[in-house]
């Protein structure tokens, strides 16, 4: 059965191989073309060009067909170093009792979960009461997450001093009154979103003076030679690893373009300044395969 595996996992890695370089560049040009007619603003989606009002669907169409193996996918593809990642991020956002959050892409429950169960690890003796807010644009991925925290007991009536709620909405046009949180956790998620920019000063609108901003999101090696091991990995494994293990090549592909494609760290740091964020830096993660994004509303 190993053998039968290992065969077809190979064979789907030749194939990767031989169709990536002319597949992408005829679809990309392809893309390009069709959607240049018209007058409507274009954008990626990994590596093709698309209309934006064609984006949005295309992304939900991903994270719709990939919501039930996203948490085996991640533990594959980052042989289980995102959970490493995603608990370094909740220790520099260090949470404290009291805290309203809103975490935007929490889809699967991933990140609040860790901030709920931080803050149960955390002394309260004044019984302040924390809230979370998961927010998501694909309904599909906030079944998953609230049946995950069912499973764990992470349920309001089970929360000592906390509370969660769940609400299916899009990032770049919040549903909630400005400054309704005093924390905006956004992790692997930024990066699939159409307009970076709104995104931003969304987080900054609903963020309460004093209010912190933290993203989580994949970035770009410092170092050559490592960044080309990475693109090999990417663009030559996980594919294949995405056919085999949730039948689905495409998804996994646009995922590993999608990172390509997002904005260096400098770039992205400035983003943040200029939708009003102060003191914001960023900390690299394992070379800068990863990288945490900081900012304060002051």
């Amino acid at each position: 059965m190993q053998s039968t595996r290992k065969v077809k996992f190979l064979t789907l890695a030749s194939l990767m191989l031989k169709r990536t370089a002319a597949g992408a560049a005829q679809q990309t040009t392809a893309n390009t073309a069709s959607a240049s007619r018209g007058d409507e603003q274009t954008t990626h989606f990994g590596y093709q060009t698309v209309k934006e009002s064609e984006k949005e669907q295309k992304v939900h169409e991903v994270f719709e067909q990939v919501a039930k193996s996203y948490d085996l996918m991640n533990d594959a593809m980052s042989m289980g170093i995102h959970r490493v990642w995603k608990d370094i991020f909740i220790e520099r956002l260090g949470p404290t009792h009291g805290m309203r959050l809103l975490d935007m892409a929490g889809g699967t429950g991933d990140i609040s979960f860790r901030y709920l169960k931080y803050l149960a690890n955390q002394s309260n003796p004044k019984q302040r009461v924390s809230h979370v807010t998961i927010s998501d644009i694909n309904q599909h991925m906030l079944n998953v997450g609230e049946e995950r925290a069912r499973r764990l007991g992470l349920t309001g009536e089970r929360l000592p001093n906390a509370s969660i709620s769940w609400q299916c909405a899009d990032a770049e046009k919040l549903p909630f009154k400005d400054e309704s949180f005093n924390a905006y956790t956004i992790a692997f998620g930024i990066r699939n979103c159409t307009h970076v920019d709104k995104v931003l000063s969304e987080a900054f609108r609903v963020l309460e003076p004093g209010g912190r901003f933290m993203c989580l999101e994949f970035s770009h090696l410092t170092n050559e030679t490592m960044q080309w091991l990475y693109d090999q990995y990417s663009f030559q494994v996980i594919p294949p690893m995405g056919q085999l293990l949730a039948g689905q090549w495409h998804a996994y592909q646009y995922l590993v373009e999608s990172i390509r494609r997002f904005p260096r760290q400098e770039q992205f740091k400035r983003m943040i300044e200029q939708a009003g964020f102060s003191q914001v830096e960023y900390e690299n993660l394992t070379f800068g395969v990863v990288s945490i994004h900081s900012g304060f509303k002051l």
